[in-house]
């Protein structure tokens, strides 16, 4: 071989190691801890999803993956804690339906999901609960629609704070069901609760995992659930979309999301495990136990779902005049 044919054979070797590399280092990911950075605190839905997921992933992908609780308004404080962790795979983000609604309740927010992360999956959805007094006279939707349509403004719902979930799910009912009524914020879900067993309220809207134990003691009753179909969770309840107000659909959900500019590969790779991880019998039930529905999707399902409820919950915070933050 002639030294310029070797010259040649030389460069087109280096120019496949150079190309191979990225894909050799993608192949390895993760090589390290991965943080997952949540706008709650521990204890709640959304932390114990998270950790769920969390443990079978560091078993799966032989790293750990933690859990870094940074609350705070509008999700602001952990979103610019995950893009300060770089692109590299090793930070990521949790995010929810209440991510959506930040976007427009907040006048500025500092952070832009759509633009400034990547999707890379959906862990599950939950549904939230329509519920009453166990002694109540309203024992289905029908019979609150009835009530509020004969009796403008008397009626009383309960949520907890003005923008959360709940909130805007009563907001949209109001407005879907043609019907008056009082909504009553409370600070949190405890309050709330007590509230519905005073029948200081006639309906309260919460979600599975916060009702569960009133519940199970029959001292509150639920009358439907907010999703499109009936859950998983309570098979045999109505959704109020059953009970004659069409088209209502409230289902909140969790997913992980990255840092824009992650690779590619490193999305596909959190992603694959990620399927694997929420098909498992075990996370599946322990996640069913607190009312969600485990599920994954593509990073383009994710994404669509969070502009379509960005679009959803901005019409519902306009109508109802809610003030920006």
């Amino acid at each position: 071989m002639t030294i310029f044919k070797k010259f040649l054979a030389g460069c087109a070797l280096a120019l496949a190691i150079g190309a191979a590399a990225p894909a050799m280092a993608q192949a390895t990911y993760p090589t390290r801890t991965v943080r997952i950075v949540i706008p709650f605190g521990p204890g709640g839905i959304a932390d114990i999803t998270v950790r769920v997921v969390a443990e079978k992933l560091s078993e799966k992908l032989g790293q750990q993956f933690i859990i870094d609780n940074q609350p705070g308004a509008g999700g602001i404080t952990a979103a610019r804690a995950a893009l300060q962790g770089g692109t590299d795979g090793y930070t990521l983000a949790l995010f929810s339906n209440g991510t959506a609604i930040s976007v427009p309740l907040f006048k500025k927010l500092p952070f832009d999901p759509v633009k400034d992360f990547e999707p890379v999956s959906t862990l599950g959805y939950f549904d939230f609960l329509f519920l009453t007094n166990a002694s109540s006279k309203y024992k289905s939707v029908q019979d609150l629609v009835a009530f509020a349509k004969a009796n403008a403004g008397a009626l009383n719902v309960g949520t907890v704070n003005v923008g959360s979930t709940q909130n805007l799910s009563a907001e949209l009912f109001k407005s879907m069901a043609g019907i008056d009524f009082t909504i009553v914020p409370y600070k949190n879900t405890p309050d709330l609760i007590i509230a519905t067993t005073r029948n200081d309220v006639d309906l309260m809207i919460d979600s599975y995992a916060s009702a569960k134990a009133m519940l199970g003691d029959k001292k509150i009753r639920a009358i439907a659930t907010s999703g499109n179909h009936r859950t998983e969770v309570l098979p045999d309840l109505v959704s109020v979309d059953e009970s004659g107000v069409k088209g209502f659909d409230v289902t909140s959900w969790n997913a992980i999301f990255a840092p824009a500019g992650t690779s590619k590969e490193i999305i596909e790779i959190l992603n694959k495990a990620i399927r694997e991880v929420v098909a498992m019998p075990e996370v599946k039930k322990r996640l069913l136990e607190l009312g969600i529905e485990a599920k994954a999707s593509t990073p383009q399902e994710l994404q669509e779902r969070l502009t379509s409820d960005i679009a959803k919950w901005s019409a519902v915070i306009d109508k109802a005049g809610i003030e920006k933050q």
